[in-house]
């Protein structure tokens, strides 16, 4: 097996021609193609050259000087999906010029639907199989526990980003944008997102195990309609955080204050009641203190 695959090694000149000088790494017998445009100097025959070499998609050996990915064999990064062959494979923009990376069918989920699409990212590595070919390998739980940050309970209620790498029964595991690790349980998503996918959280706990519990549902306030939040906005923006209107307000002044009709205004009064986002009291609505935090 070609042991400098995906790696950056030093190697030495020992020909040319117009357009690529040819190199050998001190560690083995393989002779690379350097093309001078990825060369980080003019070579001369005996003269030493550091770079990373793969095989392009010509399935020629070859070095780069200029392009060296931060994905190599036992370094890890983010690559972007660009392409997706269901009876292969995902393709990987890893930043060669000349070269996409797969990773195997294998490593990705049974449910195609769940595969990762072009614009995704996945953390990986490279590794070189038997027949000296390239893949992504993608990161596991240990990797990501490693680069991984402590929960904040500051977090607590904000939104956050986060990318899917790992997808189970039990729900989905993600790493936001910050390296905190997070879970999705099945309740808490209209649609299980896939592998890659970079999804728009919301912190609602922090596990016993150190991770967020996210939730990819809208707040309370954000599910039940313009209405809600129109009278939610207000009481926020209250120095006292209360309204003197409730259930019982004349029709008329309703319109006039809030340009819906009783009806419209009693349901969304009532939603925000079942959700405990306010009270009524003394014939004022108020805001409950914990949503004011």
């Amino acid at each position: 097996m070609n042991s400098a695959l995906g790696k950056v090694v030093t190697a030495v000149m020992i020909d040319e021609n117009d357009t690529d000088y040819f190199v050998q790494p001190d560690r083995n017998g393989q002779t690379y193609r350097l093309p001078k445009s990825e060369s980080s100097q003019e070579l001369h025959i005996g003269g030493q050259v550091r770079g990373f070499v793969y095989e392009n998609e010509d399935h020629q050996l070859q070095m780069t000087c200029k392009h060296i990915p931060t994905i190599q064999v036992d370094h890890y990064d983010y690559g972007t999906v660009v392409n997706v062959r269901r009876d292969l494979g995902v393709f990987v923009d890893i930043g060669l010029p000349n070269k996409d990376i797969v990773v195997s069918l294998d490593d990705l989920p049974s449910l195609k639907h769940l595969w990762p699409q072009p614009g995704d990212r996945l953390l990986m590595s490279l590794q070189v199989d038997d027949k000296d070919r390239l893949w992504g390998k993608l990161a596991d739980d240990q990797i990501y526990q490693t680069i991984s940050a402590a929960p904040d309970k500051r977090l607590l209620n904000h939104d956050t980003y986060a990318t899917v790498y790992r997808l189970k029964m039990s729900g989905t595991f993600v790493i936001t944008d910050d390296y905190r690790l997070g879970f999705i349980h099945p309740s808490e998503r209209d649609q299980e997102p896939r592998l890659g996918q970079r999804v728009k959280a919301r912190v609602i706990g922090i596990s016993s195990h150190g991770s967020l519990n996210l939730s990819l549902k809208p707040r309370a306030y954000q599910a039940i309609g313009e209405d809600a939040q129109m009278i939610l906005t207000m009481l926020e923006h209250d120095i006292n955080h209360r309204l003197p209107y409730t259930d019982k307000t004349d029709p008329s002044i309703i319109r006039d204050v809030f340009g819906i009709s009783k009806g419209q205004f009693k349901r969304a009064i009532g939603h925000l009641l079942k959700e405990k986002l306010v009270k009524q009291e003394n014939g004022q609505l108020i805001l409950v203190k914990e949503n004011q935090d």
